[in-house]
Order: C-alpha cells, then structure tokens, then sequence
C-alpha cells in the first residue's frame, strides 16, 4: 500500500508555482544581476562618478537612512522597517523621472566593538569588519537598491582622515557676532595684533603675550577648545559622559554604573554660539512637530536679564527671566560646584544662623564639603525632578539684593545647575515653585510681590504653593528710585531692566538651556584627535598632511576602570599607554623645526563620524577635497521649496531627535560659514518610523524565555510547563524574543518580508510583530504570479485583448492610488489597493490583458522588486524595471460613472441610488423624494428636514 505526498503531489501538478524556493532563486538570480550591471548607480555630475548626462539633468532625490551600527548580534526584523521603507521610496523616485541617489554605509566606532575586544582579545577592527560583512549580506538579501560604490565605515581612515579634518577647521574657527558666522581663527588673530580688537583679560599688547598666554585668549573664542569643566565621570566604564547619556537614576545608559560629577580637563565644541541659529533655521524644515519641540526645548531660549548681587567687594551674577520680581527675592541659591563658593564660605557660621540652614555641621566648609558630596551623585535629571524633597545648606555668607540693599543669605543647592545660565539664581520663593518649596523647608522669608488674580490674598503665610503668573500686576516693589508698582509684567520688566543697566547692576540678555558639546572620550576605539601638545602644554593642531592619524596598536584597549562607587578616580586612557605613539618629534611646517610634542590620547565620541557622512556619500572617493563644490551642490544645495537645502528624505528613529540631529547640524553650519558646502542644513525632510515590537515572556523571576517556544493554552502563556506573563515590548536578542530576516527570508522570500513589513501600519507608528500573519502577503504574492504565468507550464497567460470597462476603472484607481500614497510614505494602503486590483482579476477569471498585467507589474515593482523584474522580463522585456516609467492614470477612469447614493428616512436606510458622482443637492434631494420606497416608508406624512450630503447621503426627517 503507498501513500501519496500532498506537498510532493502539488508540487508536480504545478512546478512553476510561486514558492519560497523559486522566490529564493528569483531574488539571488536579480540580485547578481543589478549588481553586475550597476543598476542603481546614481551618475554625479562631474569627478569619478560622473555618468550619463541625461540621468544627471533629471530632478535629483538624495534618500537617506540614518547610519546603522553593525552590530555582533546582526539584524532581526525590526531593524530593516526604515531601510525597506527608504528602498521602496528611491525606487519610485526613480520610476517618476528622478536621478536617484541611495546608498548606506555603517557607523563602526563604538563601545560594543570595544568591550568585545576587552573580552576577548579581538581588535575592534577584526570583529567590526566581520559584522559589517554579516550585514551586508543580510541586506543584500533584502533586494535593497544601493549604489554601492558609494558605501563606506567610519572606521575607514580615507573616511576619518576628513573627519580629523573637519575637527581642526572647527578647532580653528571662532564665532564672529557682528558677521553672526564663524570666520577663521586667523582672523580674530590678525585683529588682535594690529590693536583693531583689545585683547580681552589683558593690559599688554598681543606680542607681549607668551604663547601660553595667546593660547589661553584664543581658547576662549576657538569653536573647540579644551577646558576644565564639569563632567559625568562614570568610573565603572572608566569614561566621562555627555549628558544625554546618563539616566534619569544618575547612572550610565550603558551599563548602569553610577555617574558622578567631577572637574576634568576635556574638549568641548561650542555648539553654544549656534543656539539662536538652531533654532531659527527649524521652521523652514520639512520635519515632524515634535522633533522640532524636543530641538526648541534642548536648547531652551529664554530672555531676561542678568543682574549683580555684591558680596564681599565682589559680585554674584545671576539670570533671570523674571527681573521683575527683583523685589520678591529672599535668599540666593549657587550650584553646589560653583567656583566662587569656596570663596565666600567663611571658618564658622554667623552669629544667629538657623539651626535648620547647617544640615546639622559644625562649620559652614564641612556643610559645604558634606553636600557637594552629596550632589556630586546625582544626575542633572535627579537634581531637577520636581517631586523630590529641597534639600540645600547656608555657605554662611550674605550678598546685597541691589533693588533694595537687604542682605540675603546665599545657599548652595542641588536643584540649581552650573550648567545653565550663571549656576546662580535669586530665589523669588512667592512665585516660583521651588523656590517656594524650598522657603518652606529652610523657614525663608516669602514676599508677595505680583498681586493674585484667583483669590488667596497678598499674604504668602496662608498660601499652599507659588503664586506663579505673567498676567497680573506688580506689588511691594518700589525702592528708593525705582517702583514696579501697579505695572504689568511686561512693563516692569523692561523698566527694572533699564534701572538695572543704569546703575550697572545688570543689563537684558538672552540664555540658552543648552550647553557646549563635551567631546572627549577616554577609549579607544573611536577617532584620535589631531592635536599634539608642546612642552609648555599648548596645543597644535597636526598639518592637513598629517591626516589622518591612524589609531595606534596597544596591548590593552579598555579604558582603566575603577570601583563603580568611587567617584574620588581619575580617567586613565588606553592611547596613553602606548609612549612610542604618544610622545614623538614633529615639525608643524610652522618655521620652527622639529619639536618634542605629546598627543592628545583622547578620543572622539561616537557621534563624530554620522555628523557629515551625508556628504561623503556624494563624493566618496576624493581624497584632494572634503566633497567637490559642484557635486555638494547639485545634490544637497538650496533650491526651491529647499531654503536650506540639505538631504531630500532622511528616515529614522526619533530617538534621535535631540543628539544626532543637533550636532549634525552643528558641523554643517560651520563648513557652511567657511565656505566648504552650500547648505546650512543637512537634512530637509526627516521621517521618523515607528518601531516593529514583539511579545516578551517572562517567568516567575522576571526572566525572558524563548518566544519561539512559548504554548498558548486557554488564554494563557506556558513555558516547559510554567505560566508566563506576555508584555508587548522591544524585539532583541537579549529578550528572547528576535525574528531573523533570514528566517522569513528562507519560508517566504524577500518580496514577501518587504510587504509585510510595509502593509503591518502606517510607517510612523510601531505596531507588534506577528510571523503568522506574514503567510498573507506571500499569498497575494503568489496570487499575482497566477495571473501572468501558468503554474504548470511556466508560460505566461497574458492576451493583448482589451479589458472590459470594470477592469479598466479598477486599473486606473490603483494607479492613481498607488502613486498617490507612494508619493505620501503610505504604505500600507498603496499595498491594500495593489492587493484590490489583483484580487479584481483574480475574480473576474480568464487571461489577463497585457495592458493590465504590465502597470500591475509596474505598481509592484518598489515594493516587491525581485518578483516585479521576473514578471516584466517574462512579459518581454529586456531593461530592467527599475528604470521603468510608473503607470500614469487616466482621469477619464479614476472617477466613478455613478456613485451609490443611501437614502434614510428616520435614520433607516428606505432607498439605494444610483447617481451621478457630480450630482448637485437640490437634484439628489428631488431624485430621493420622487423615489416609489421612499414615499412609501413616508407614507403621506410632512417633511420637517431634508439633509443632504450629495453625492453620497439623503437623510429625511419626516414632520
């Protein structure tokens, strides 16, 4: 007896059915030959890749994605969402008569390639390079159209060497404010010598100063410089931090050590000077609201004024954007690591000091000393968090409030940050929450000095919070030459402003929240600064043929780590160690000779390289020249609808909405004041997708398990036996819970993880990942094949009859459709209408006409490209159908001949018309009424209303 195999029985009956494995042999077949051919080389206008000129005169489209990090673990599902969504774009753009630039190349400095090294023992280069080939193997896979030539690492050194090269022209450029853009530091020089500028902080002429001394002045205006400054010292990763790389717990993002404040000597870019320009140049970019919110609010613009408090002969500068509640303000509160505490902290506190002000020490430095401590733990996020308790101590100094000469006591407290505005405040507690939380937890005069408008009196005692308000009158605030009184905010404002400037106790200015660029790393593995150190401790910057300078062998390439508790470390770095690299002789081609210099033995952050790569791309080979003027223009310069030009489409993640974005626009506008591009913008039109999730299954102990083998029972999540909970999270390794493109690559094919991953949502939204449902794509996919090729034959079935009328219309709405929501990023329903004209056909039976087959193809082809090519060339063609035309609608058949019309009586749909799609409202309405099952259900009864919504809705309301 024998037994027939269905699987087998089907596969004979039709061996030319669409299945994973001729999908496979579909997708690696195309894949070679656009990569023979060069299919998706975009030509430059000019230099190596200059190509044909008819390509070059076409509107140009510079398509992006943001760099990705080749990671060990390789991709899983979620991350080719942008890369598939930004393929399927180029690719229309090509289709519709654009020269099509798309290319992706990989941001390989990094920590993971570092700490694997540590690990194991593995140059970072050695195991970065083998993941970048795992991930180009696994995006090559996905069909996704790059031109290649144009790929690069920033690991590469022909791609840092211009990276160094980009650091020196900012180490070497100063902020002009009367010219409002940077101007070479030469400049500033030659100002200096010939007496036109005064040298600031001194009496003597420029060529008295020492070079140590020029090297200081200079410092203060380079647009990177070197200073002493705070910094996150994170001794458990044995590096300092930015900001935006600690938690909100005071602990680093990576690995969750605690961060402490500490005063190290670091490069910093003066991303300071650009603020009000950031922030300007945001309206006229093509970028989502909230990015743009998170941008205005990082660098936080506020206008106010700075005003003096004397103390002790000297003066305490604070800013405020409220002057005038001047007369409100009861104490002064520094940042705990403001340099003039120590200054003002006098051996023992005043005569009649409150108990409560001493946090319970014996002499104001060991209160001081305690607290700092104390702050130094914390996160500025954990420092500013509005619900915890105020907690601060007395220097044991007063300073003189200038309006009205009261001594205020002056605090130091951790909810006040060094590193916005002076690191000094008043402290106006009648109206500013914290401050007023704070007068009550250290028994602080309250002053009421704006009248309430909602009722609870002028008396601070009986309030329960902050009066806070900018729509209500100044009170209590007149001195012996000036009155605020009865004034509005607005008015008194400007006026104590100018009694302010008049008595030269201050003046109006502006403050940013956001702060300079901390730009050193102590690692490795990242780019080596091109500065080297004399013997008097200035700094040189290396000579352009110098670059790039290559990161040297050493033995040990982690950073020395220390005791994650012990914030009393030192950063200790692992360029230091190698004494050949670090000490060396050098001329500088300055006229001096051969000198003895140490190099800078930090590193640049992982940020340095993603923030110009975009202009790499257009020029990638060109080791004469950062990118050639003519290239850079042609695909990134302003033009119409573009005031600032920059990149097309850019996709990516909002997580990146402050860092990247910001230092990236940064740079661009300093290569712009200096002439090097002709864009002050990278990146025009951002789009941020959302994210693919998957479930995670943890057991009792809140560890993930396998999803893969995690059993549905009754409702619920079983794992070996045991229940597990299910939370709809991120997808990773680490969570168990990661689906490979390979996989769906290997069950389904690529076309098929590309619709997918398209039809799941619209792009910006995250939405759960589900490997059952993907079965459905790969169905439409195999629907569509039935309709051009006879699956047992393999012979296309198309006729060149023509299609009746309903195809016809069911054809060009998908057109118009398609191309519309293309154009829009919507994905998803472009499929869905692809999916409702192939499901037309599939119903109506019989062959296909070739004049429907060859625009369906067409309409695919950016979708699911593999499929698409075998189709058009099956059908007879031989180029390619990327460079295809996209199908153009004809008008005559997007508009329906007649629409269905619902007629209600009551809100019960009586009647279905048939009408004109143009039909006026007075024609419907009489056409409704003249209807023999509307005057029935009417009944002889009165009309009250008639409402009408034409072409499509009549609703009658009988009387």
């Amino acid at each position: 007896m024998s037994e027939t195999n269905p699987a087998a029985a089907a596969a004979e009956a039709a061996p030319h059915r669409y299945t994973a494995t001729l999908a496979a042999e579909i997708e690696a077949r195309w894949q070679d030959f656009w990569d023979a051919e060069g299919t998706y080389a975009a030509p430059n206008p000019s230099g190596d890749l200059a190509g044909d000129p008819e390509t070059v005169a076409r509107p140009k489209k510079f398509i992006m994605d943001m760099f990705p990090y080749p990671s060990g673990a390789g991709l899983h599902v979620g991350h080719p969402l942008g890369y598939i969504a930004t393929d399927v774009s180029a690719r229309f753009q090509r289709m519709t008569g654009h020269n099509v630039l798309h290319t992706l190349g990989f941001d390989a400095f990094g920590l993971p390639a570092e700490q694997y090294a540590v690990q194991t023992g593995t140059h970072p280069r050695v195991s970065t390079e083998a993941n970048i080939e795992n991930m180009k193997a696994q995006l090559r896979r996905l069909g996704l159209g790059h031109d290649k030539r144009r790929s690069f690492a920033t690991i590469d050194p022909d791609y840092y060497k211009w990276t160094q090269w980009i650091f020196l022209q900012i180490f070497n450029s100063w902020y002009d404010e009367d010219a409002n853009k940077a101007r070479p530091i030469s400049e500033l020089i030659a100002r200096f010598e010939s007496g036109e500028r005064p040298v600031p902080g001194h009496t003597r002429a420029w060529s008295e100063l020492s070079e140590a001394e020029r090297a200081d002045v200079l410092g203060e205006f380079r647009l990177a410089y070197a200073s002493d400054a705070p910094v996150n010292w994170c001794p458990g990763l044995g590096t300092v931090l930015a900001n935006e790389e600690v938690t909100a717990e005071g602990r680093s993002e990576r690995g969750n050590f605690p961060v402490f404040k500490a005063k190290l000597r670091q490069w910093n870019m003066r991303i300071t000077a650009y603020a009000d320009r950031l922030l300007e140049d945001l309206d006229a970019l093509d970028w989502p609201e909230a990015i743009k919110l998170q941008q205005r609010n990082w660098i936080g613009r506020s206008e106010g004024a700075r005003v003096d408090f004397p103390i002790d002969g000297e003066r305490i500068t604070v800013f405020t954007t409220r002057p005038d509640t001047l007369f409100g303000a009861t104490y002064m509160v520094l940042a705990p690591e403001h340099p003039l505490v120590e200054k003002f902290t006098p051996q023992e506190w005043p005569e009649g000091t409150h108990q409560v002000w001493t946090g319970g020490h014996a002499s104001p430095a060991e209160a001081v000393a305690a607290y700092r401590a104390q702050a130094a733990s914390k996160s500025d996020v954990e420092r500013q968090a509005e619900a915890k308790d105020k907690t601060g101590v007395f220097i044991g100094a007063y300073a003189t409030n200038p309006v009205n000469g009261e001594q205020v006591p002056v605090f130091i407290a951790d909810y006040v940050l060094m590193g916005y505005g002076t690191g000094a405040i008043m402290a106006v507690p009648g109206h500013d929450s914290r401050d007023f939380e704070f007068a009550r937890a250290f028994e602080l005069p309250i002053r009421c000095v704006v009248e309430p408008t909602d009722g609870r009196g002028t008396d601070p005692a009986t309030w329960d919070d902050a009066f806070v308000s900018y729509d209500a009158k100044i009170m209590n605030s007149s001195g012996a030459d000036v009155s605020l009184d009865g004034l509005g905010v607005v008015e008194a404002k400007a006026r104590i402003t100018e009694w302010l400037e008049s008595k030269g106790f201050g003046e109006g200015t502006v403050n940013f929240r956001l702060r300079d660029w901390l730009f050193s790393r102590q690692r490795y593995w990242g780019e080596p600064f091109p500065i080297v150190y004399d013997e008097d401790g200035v700094a040189h910057a290396l000579p352009e043929s110098m670059l790039p300078l290559e990161l040297p062998e050493v033995d040990d390439y982690s950073p020395r780590t220390f005791d994650p508790d012990d914030a009393d470390t030192q950063p200790e770095t692992p360029l230091s160690r190698n004494e050949e690299w670090v000490d060396v002789t050098l001329d500088l081609g300055d006229g001096r000779g051969p000198r003895r210099f140490r190099r800078e033995t930090n590193t640049m952050p992982n940020w340095a390289g993603s923030c110009w790569y975009q202009l790499r791309y257009l020029d990638p080979h060109n080791s004469e020249r950062l990118v050639d003027p003519e290239i850079e223009r042609y695909w990134m310069g302003p033009r119409e609808g573009m005031p600032h030009g920059g990149v097309d489409l850019y996709v990516g993640g909002a997580e990146h909405a402050v860092l990247h974005l910001l230092y990236a626009r940064f740079w661009t506008k300093v290569l712009y004041d200096l002439g090097h591009v002709s864009a002050p913008e990278p990146y025009h039109k951002l789009y941020n997708q959302g994210m693919i999730q998957a479930y995670v299954y943890r057991d009792s102990r809140g560890i993930a398990v396998p999803a893969a083998e995690v059993e549905e029972r009754d409702g619920a999540y079983y794992y070996q036996g045991e229940r597990v909970s299910r939370l709809l999270g991120k997808m990773g390794k680490s969570l168990k819970n990661a689906v490979t493109p390979d996989e769906i690559c290997a069950e389904y094919g690529a076309d098929t993880l590309r619709l997918y991953e398209m039809a799941m949502g619209p792009l910006d939204v995250s939405r759960p990942w589900d490997t059952r449902a993907v079965v459905g794509q790969f169905r439409l996919l195999q629907r569509l094949w039935r309709n051009i090729v006879d699956e047992a034959t393999g012979e296309v079935t198309v006729v060149d009859a023509e299609p009746d009328e309903d195809t016809l219309r069911a054809l060009h709405k998908a057109i118009d459709g398609v191309r519309q929501d293309l154009e829009g990023m919507r994905f998803n329903t472009a499929i869905a209408k692809v999916t409702e004209l192939n499901n037309h056909l599939t119903k109506a039976g019989g062959r296909v006409p070739r004049s429907v087959a060859e625009p369906l193809v067409l309409m695919v082809a950016p979708l699911a490209p593999h499929i698409a090519e075998e189709l058009w060339h099956r059908l007879g063609h031989d180029g390619s159908v990327v460079h295809e035309d996209f199908p153009v609608a004809d008008p005559a058949y997007v508009v329906d001949e007649t629409v269905t019309c619902v007629v209600q009586v009551k809100g019960k749909v009586k009647a279905r018309l048939e009408v004109s799609p143009d039909i006026s409202e007075d024609e419907l309405e009489k056409a409704a009424l003249a209807d023999e099952k509307v005057v029935a259900a009417l009944d002889g009864a009165g009309i009250r209303k008639v409402i009408v919504r034409a072409p499509k809705l009549v609703n009658i309301v009988p009387a």
